[in-house]
């Protein structure tokens, strides 16, 4: 089955949908929490640009390069597990659709320190980034939905079934889940007009 991936970053993870379509109905293929920050005790909290606050400058910018560069490395090996899990299940992963944010200003490290928001945003922006780094490493087709536009491209009527979709699986099956398999829907829909 030609499947889709719909994922929903956050701080530290992300909550990944695989739709899959089969006699032209929708099925859920997997569902699971991706995570993008080492288990380290407690030590590192999955904010690279909190961690740093306060710190001097060359080494905020070590700290906060490190936290990249782990995000960008947990992405891409939970993704390819994603995809062999769905590959050895006899799928095929057609398109990643990650829902994002308003872009980032061209911010230096120091820039986002001076501000808190920005903090936040750099962060927000961080994993989502992570997620379509790992996309293209993996050769797959990418997709980008704005998260604050998702409801108007989805029609009521995928709202409806991404809502049976939980029902059929059973919970967790919250927020982040369902913006996810919107994403897939919309994703799946254009891989098969293609």
């Amino acid at each position: 089955m030609e499947v889709a991936f719909g994922f929903k970053a956050h701080s530290g993870w992300a909550a990944l949908v695989a739709l899959g379509a089969r006699g032209g109905a929708l099925e859920v293929v997997d569902r699971r929490r991706l995570e993008l920050v080492a288990k380290r005790d407690g030590e590192w909290p999955g904010q690279p640009y909190h961690q740093a606050e306060g710190l001097p400058p060359a080494r905020a910018k070590a700290v906060v390069k490190s936290g990249i560069d782990e995000a960008n490395r947990l992405a891409e090996r939970e993704l390819r597990r994603a995809v062999r899990g769905a590959e050895d299940a006899g799928h095929r992963v057609s398109v990643c659709a990650v829902l994002v944010g308003d872009p980032m200003p061209k911010w230096t490290t120091e820039e986002v320190l001076s501000v808190h928001f920005r903090m936040h945003q750099a962060e927000g922006a961080l994993y989502r980034d992570a997620l379509m780094r790992a996309v293209a490493r993996c050769r797959l087709r990418l997709v980008t939905l704005r998260e604050k536009s998702l409801a108007e491209r989805a029609e009521k009527s995928l709202g409806a079934r991404a809502a049976l979709l939980g029902k059929s699986i059973g919970p967790p099956w919250g927020k982040d889940q369902k913006d996810a398999a919107l994403a897939c829907m919309i994703a799946l829909a254009g891989s098969l007009l293609r």
